[in-house]
């Protein structure tokens, strides 16, 4: 007879709160419009950026000018979410309640997270769409595969570093008047919208330790033909720095929840 390994029961208990967490928010996102508008939104921000990138004669920027989008809605995704596990599940009187059972909360936040940041990966064929039909720009990816794992990694540390920003929102009863903070600061370290070497250079430093940085220069990199250098150590970066914040996270919620408990302010609202 076999004697099931100790370590099984717990992956397994993990796996099935991850795998029903992803089934609620799927279910979720489809009767809420606040995740269908930050969809909405891709479109018109690739818009406004690929005219003033025209209107500017700058058609080397174009490439930002249609990644931009996509990573504003998986970043913001990521946060709306995040916030919204806290502020819904308040409204709802229910956080005790989950907060009570023997699931981790940091396993749920994850899941939620990463299954809507995994939709939200459709703004890349909208900003695509955009720049051919409105503008007539086609935007190649030289490197396909690269692009797709960088995707992948990148949503992965999103996920991650959302887990840790909720640890916040719990202590925050207005956890959503939050998120539009935490977004453009990071847009702009990340250089989302313009190249890095157009920040002032006290500021550059500051962008080697936000991931989205990283993601950002690596698949502009993937865009263009010829090698890209560096494309390991930075698919590395990325993945350390969403796991730092996944890890961080699952300790920050759990001793948030247990000071809220012990504080009694888990049901503000």
């Amino acid at each position: 007879m076999t004697t099931p390994h100790p370590a099984a029961g717990p992956l397994r208990d993990t796996l099935v709160v991850f795998a029903g967490s992803a089934r609620f928010q799927l279910a979720f996102a489809r009767t809420n419009p606040d995740f269908l508008l930050v969809l909405v939104r891709t479109p018109l921000t690739t818009l406004i950026l690929l005219a003033l990138s025209t209107h500017a004669g700058r058609p080397d920027l174009a490439a930002y000018a249609v990644l931009a989008p996509v990573l504003m809605t998986l970043w913001d995704m990521a946060l709306l979410i995040a916030s919204d596990v806290i502020t819904k599940e308040r409204s709802w009187g229910t956080l005790e309640l989950l907060a009570a059972t023997p699931a981790r909360f940091a396993v749920v936040v994850l899941a939620r997270v990463l299954t809507v940041t995994t939709v939200s990966l459709l703004s890349t064929v909208e900003a695509w769409l955009v720049a051919r039909a409105v503008f007539g720009v086609t935007i190649g990816v030289a490197h396909p595969a690269l692009f797709a794992l960088t995707m992948t990694v990148s949503s992965l540390a999103m996920a991650g570093t959302a887990t840790l920003m909720s640890a916040l929102f719990v202590l925050a009863p207005h956890a959503r008047f939050m998120t539009n903070t935490l977004s453009y600061p990071v847009y702009l370290l990340a250089g989302v919208f313009v190249p890095l070497s157009m920040l002032p250079a006290w500021v550059r430093p500051l962008s080697s330790v936000v991931f989205l940085s990283w993601s950002a220069d690596l698949l502009r990199a993937t865009l263009t033909a010829g090698p890209v250098a560096g494309a390991g150590r930075s698919l590395a970066v990325i993945a350390v720095l969403g796991l730092a914040g996944a890890l961080a996270g699952s300790v920050a919620v759990t001793r948030v929840l247990r000071h809220a408990r012990a504080a009694g302010t888990l049901s503000e609202v």
